[in-house]
């Protein structure tokens, strides 16, 4: 009986270390993905159609409004001065704050 019963707790251990370390790379890889999934966008380079593409509330006009701007100015200085963008609020730039560089 002692030797079914160490033979039983042998496994439960083993199965259950198994069971954690798969659970924790999952995690690892998921959390990986979602980091490599965040892509930087330079509004001083990117064209209307990549503005639309990578930017959340940025439609066809906001990105062309953008491009034009940017093309009567000359480059941003700072990420903030996307407000001056007609179409452009706070919220829109505070979506897209961690995608937006210069």
């Amino acid at each position: 009986m002692r030797k079914y019963l160490s033979a039983a707790f042998f496994a439960l251990i083993a199965s259950t270390s198994v069971a954690t370390f798969a659970n924790e790379s999952s995690s690892a890889a998921v959390s990986t993905a979602a980091e490599q999934a965040i892509i930087q966008v330079n509004i001083n380079e990117a064209d209307a159609e990549t503005l639309t593409r990578e930017l959340s509330g940025i439609g066809a006009s906001k990105a062309k409004a953008i491009v034009d701007y940017r093309d009567e100015h000359g480059p941003f200085q700072n990420i903030d001065e996307l407000l001056e963008v007609k179409g452009i609020g706070a919220s829109t730039l505070e979506k897209n704050k961690t995608k937006i560089t210069i």
